[in-house]
Formats: structure tokens, sequence, C-alpha cells
């Protein structure tokens, strides 16, 4: 399942930022582009928000982090206000700002180090927030 939302996000790669969009034809901001992703490529819902999306999730430890889970930052001086899927190798791919693109970026560079705020994993057998299969 994961690795399935990785691919589908590596698909993204270049498309534009769009502030509270969530569409192939508009773009998408960060939460906009992680709601998008695991609804088409696993048919998962989120929700909208990066904060709502950090306390629909299981939170992990940063060691534990997996292909396809959520990495969340502070960037705009209140928790979880920047959400990334992480893709391996202590990377990972988001929808930065406005008049930039998707793109994968390293967890290590200081900006990001600097602002993580913690991982969370989408646990779909246990989560009230997922499309029901009944």
């Amino acid at each position: 399942m994961m690795s399935d939302v990785v691919v589908t996000a590596m698909g993204y790669l270049g498309k534009p930022y769009a502030y509270g969009e969530s569409s192939l034809d508009g773009g998408f901001d960060c939460s906009g582009f992680v709601l998008s992703l695991y609804q088409r490529s696993v048919g998962h819902h989120l929700p909208r928000t990066a904060a709502q999306q950090a306390n629909a999730t299981k939170k992990i430890a940063r060691n534990d982090l997996q292909p396809g889970d959520l990495v969340f930052f502070n960037t705009l001086r209140r928790q979880f206000s920047h959400v990334g899927i992480y893709i391996g190798d202590g990377r990972f791919i988001h929808s930065p700002r406005a008049g930039a693109s998707i793109r994968i970026e390293s967890m290590e560079k200081s900006y990001w180090q600097k602002r993580f705020n913690g991982a969370r994993r989408v646990e779909p057998a246990n989560s009230t927030f997922m499309a029901s299969s009944t």
C-alpha cells in the first residue's frame, strides 16, 4: 500500500503549488497533495489540513519512518503547518509553497531539520477517517 502512495507521488513531480487546492487541474497545497495521493492511490480519505491529518494518524518515531508515512513541519510558527510524504533514504516529497512545484527534498537540510515536527503513519484498519468498506 505505502509503495503505491510513493509511486503515485512521483508522478506529480513538477506540478505547481496552489494554496487551498487538491486537484490535478489546479495543483496542490501541501495537505491537498497528501489528501489526493492517499485517495487516488489507495482509496483512503484523509482530512483536509496538515494539522487535521496529524491528529488523524498514528504518531511514530522518526527512526521508524517507512515510505508512505507522513512527515510534519512547523513552517508557520505553529505545529503541523506543513506536511509531506516520506519516500525513503531521509527524503520526502511535498508541495512546498507558492511559486514552487512538487519536489523531493532531504530531511537532513538544516531548514527541515530545525522545523521537523513529527512523523505519522496512516493506519487504514483502525482509522475512522478512512473510507468505509461496508
